[in-house]
């Protein structure tokens, strides 16, 4: 819709239209006492040629030639220019729930399609038409473990994203979902399993919490902490924060409920969001899985149609049935997702991997990780007699973005640094960062 700023004459005639005298005569009652009877105190308006040389002004202090080597949970990857090509029609813009079937096949299809990929890439039965983020979805995830095993005790990692943990904390709060924590190897930075079966030696549990790659960016024993879990009745909800390792890890096939965030995959980092996180699991935990699910099902005349065939919000159903109160969905970026993958395809998306291990370790080499644990593209580095805080500040200096400070989350860790590489960062940025810590 353009914008077409009023005339005098058509604002007296929609004055006259509504009988007013004036615009003061629309405010007349409201008292005194709350009206402000002077002008905003803001500059006067100014001409568009220099509203532009002011936004092109700002726009050059933007950091869009630094070097980058912060993950934690958001990663800077390449993304194909034919994701905004596709997500900017206004089909898909405009979209809402595609309740009317008969009207919605195109966005009902990017769905099924999506839910598609994601059960290929986690090696689950069946996945949710997206959630919110991977922080929600890994709380709705241990939410839907209690209904499932009737138990209320979830164990998680400590080596999982110490934000998903607070929000996890959040949901149980009030859920009478007791979360406790065990620790990770002080050498490897993998789970501490002994803890863990101690832990579950306790009272009964319903769902211990894991991720893989973990915060500290190690591969998890995911398939032995599946063992211990299901020994003592419980499921295992396997975490992710960076997709693009499902291009070359295992799919965490041994679990029971995957819950991920899939902001590698195309979503700009944004400051933090938004992004898309998914739930998949076994097809027999599937009434019990937030969110909706479309299905494919034939029309009339026998051609393949699709339709919203699960949906176990309260707006649906009963409220004492509902598994959840996730009101909406992130269609749109799970749409972004959805044409990364298929622009990268299974190959693709294993090269990409690739070149992720091959860039962190390159990386590493030229450092010395503190734990010796098995990595994807992040890893831990110990900061010899320096504050990784003013290590930071030296760094932006040189216009390089270093890597997350762990004391914040982890006092142990308060000399340590977090660092990531990707397909983005070049060699020589890499040589930069290793001479400038060193």
């Amino acid at each position: 819709m353009r914008y077409l700023p009023k005339s005098d004459s058509d604002r007296r005639e929609m004055l006259d239209a509504i009988g007013a005298d004036s615009l003061e005569a629309l405010f007349a009652h409201l008292p005194a006492s709350v009206r402000l009877n002077r002008p905003l105190d803001l500059p006067s308006g100014i001409s568009e040629y220099e509203i532009v040389r002011y936004f092109r002004e700002r726009a050059a202090q933007n950091a869009d030639d630094y070097s980058c080597f912060l993950g934690a949970g958001v990663y800077r990857h390449f993304r194909p220019v034919l994701v905004d090509t596709v997500v900017s029609r206004g089909e898909f813009l405009t979209s809402y729930t595609p309740y009317q079937a008969e009207i919605s096949q195109g966005t009902l299809t990017t769905i099924f399609e999506f839910q598609t990929m994601i059960c290929q890439l986690t090696g689950m039965e069946v996945a949710n038409a997206s959630m919110y983020d991977g922080s929600t979805a890994m709380a709705e995830a241990a939410m839907m473990a209690v209904r499932i095993t009737r138990k209320n005790r979830v164990l998680v990692a400590r080596s999982v994203h110490p934000e998903y943990r607070e929000v996890l904390r959040t949901y149980a709060k009030n859920q009478e979902m007791p979360v406790e924590e065990f620790g990770y190897a002080a050498e490897m930075g993998t789970l501490d399993l002994a803890e863990l079966e101690r832990q579950l030696s306790g009272p009964p549990t319903a769902a211990v919490i894991v991720q893989s790659p973990n915060f500290f960016g190690i591969v998890e024993p995911v398939q032995q902490a599946a063992e211990l879990a299901h020994r003592a009745g419980a499921l295992l909800v396997a975490v992710f924060t960076e997709a693009v390792s499902l291009g070359i890890l295992h799919p965490p096939e041994d679990v029971d409920i995957v819950a991920g965030e899939l902001q590698s995959f195309a979503l700009t980092p944004s400051y933090g969001g938004p992004y898309a996180g998914i739930i998949a699991t076994k097809e027999r935990f599937v009434r019990q899985m937030p969110g909706r699910l479309v299905g494919e099902t034939i029309d009339a005349d026998g051609n393949r149609a699709f339709c919203l065939t699960l949906a176990t919000r309260e707006q649906h159903i009963r409220r004492e049935k509902a598994t959840s109160n996730i009101c909406t969905n992130q269609a749109l970026l799970a749409l972004m997702a959805s044409v990364f993958m298929a622009v990268y395809g299974k190959q693709g998306l294993r090269e990409l991997a690739l070149q992720n291990l091959a860039k962190a370790h390159y990386l590493a080499g030229r450092l010395q990780p503190r734990f010796c644990g098995k990595f994807f593209n992040e890893f831990t580095v110990r900061m010899e007699g320096k504050s990784p805080d003013a290590v930071n500040r030296a760094l932006l200096r040189q216009r390089i973005i270093g890597g997350l400070p762990l004391g914040r989350f982890y006092p142990e860790l308060a000399d340590s640094l977090l660092l990531c590489a990707t397909e983005m960062s070049r060699r020589e940025e890499m040589d930069q960062l290793a001479e400038a810590i060193q």
